[in-house]
């Protein structure tokens, strides 16, 4: 049998989607880039536990700068093509420059080309891209905006729409809202400077989807990323574009949070896999050392128990493997 210790690769990684692919397990991250301008740490694995760096994938568009940020890569195969969503911008305070881009490539380890445009060029931020195709072979397109106006019981801050891909590299143009921050442990920063005005400022970010008993699960992380407030929780829907309705008991994060005593702070933005052998889902996610020195890459199974998602992360003492690693 297998086990497993989180976090499960010992560099900085975070925001990691994985996508498996004939059998084997690459991993995307935020870190930082190759001493050659590559952007995205990419690694591999056949059993989820053990993995190998590969390098970095992503050429990015244009010069390098040092102050360039390349954020949160999910990365979707359709038609023989593996297409990597990403956000960059370099210069301004926090990434507040931050737009959604795609970049195209032969392999899963890359090297991927940017396909030189915005997806979203109206938007002044756009972040977290996660694409997701439906049964019927539809995709979408998941993604985080800002939002300043004050509507029911939303609050200022970054939440999270969808809208339909007419191709991958192209949206329809008709985003809906997924969810907006909504509840206290939201909060991101109080008094931050934004569009020109001051807010206490929330954040929902990171989607990610999951189709249970027919209906569409999309788990976001909320909070400030580097804080213990960080946590992911999750709405639910009849269809992907909504719309989408809370759970009850909101007011924390439902899924996963900072545990009490724990060893790992801050667990979120995550994605989702399947074991080795197909039969259980397993949620792959960031966590911070007690000493925050670095966001890492963990992973725990996740369950459904009355028709709920559940799991034990964020775990850092040994586990039993994914079945038939």
């Amino acid at each position: 049998m297998t086990t497993y210790v989180n976090p499960v690769y010992p560099d900085v990684f975070a925001d990691p989607f994985v996508l498996r692919h004939e059998g084997v397990y690459y991993a995307y991250g935020t870190g930082p880039g190759s001493a050659d301008g590559r952007q995205v740490p990419v690694l591999r694995s056949t059993d989820l536990v053990h993995w190998e760096a590969l390098g970095h994938a992503l050429v990015p568009p244009g010069a390098v700068s040092d102050d360039m940020h390349v954020w949160a890569p999910e990365v979707a195969f359709h038609d023989g093509r593996f297409h990597m969503y990403y956000s960059s911008g370099a210069g301004a305070a926090e990434g507040t420059d931050q737009k959604l881009r795609v970049a195209l490539a032969d392999h899963p380890a890359g090297p991927f080309v940017d396909a030189g445009k915005l997806l979203v060029p109206d938007q002044p931020f756009s972040i977290d891209a996660h694409p997701f195709r439906d049964q019927d072979g539809q995709w979408y397109l998941f993604y985080c905006v800002d939002f300043v106006e004050l509507e029911g019981d939303h609050r200022a801050g970054t939440g999270i729409v969808v809208d339909r891909l007419l191709d991958m590299t192209t949206l329809a143009g008709a985003p809906r809202v997924v969810v907006r921050p909504h509840h206290d442990w939201h909060v991101f920063r109080k008094g931050r400077s934004m569009y020109g005005g001051v807010y206490d400022w929330h954040t929902v970010e990171g989607a990610a989807v999951q189709v249970h008993g027919g209906r569409y699960y999309c788990f976001y992380s909320g909070g400030a990323w580097e804080k213990d407030n960080y946590g992911v929780s999750y709405v639910v829907a009849d269809h992907p574009l909504g719309p989408y309705t809370r759970p009850e008991g909101g007011e924390q994060a439902l899924l996963m949070r900072t545990p009490r005593d724990g060893q790992l702070l801050g667990p979120g933005h995550n994605s989702f896999t399947q074991s080795p052998d197909g039969s259980e889902a397993w949620i792959v996610y960031h966590a911070w050392d007690l000493a925050q020195t670095a966001r890492r890459m963990c992973i725990d199974r996740l369950d459904w128990v009355y028709g709920k998602p559940v799991t034990k992360g964020p775990t850092w003492t040994e586990q039993e493997g994914p079945a038939g690693a």
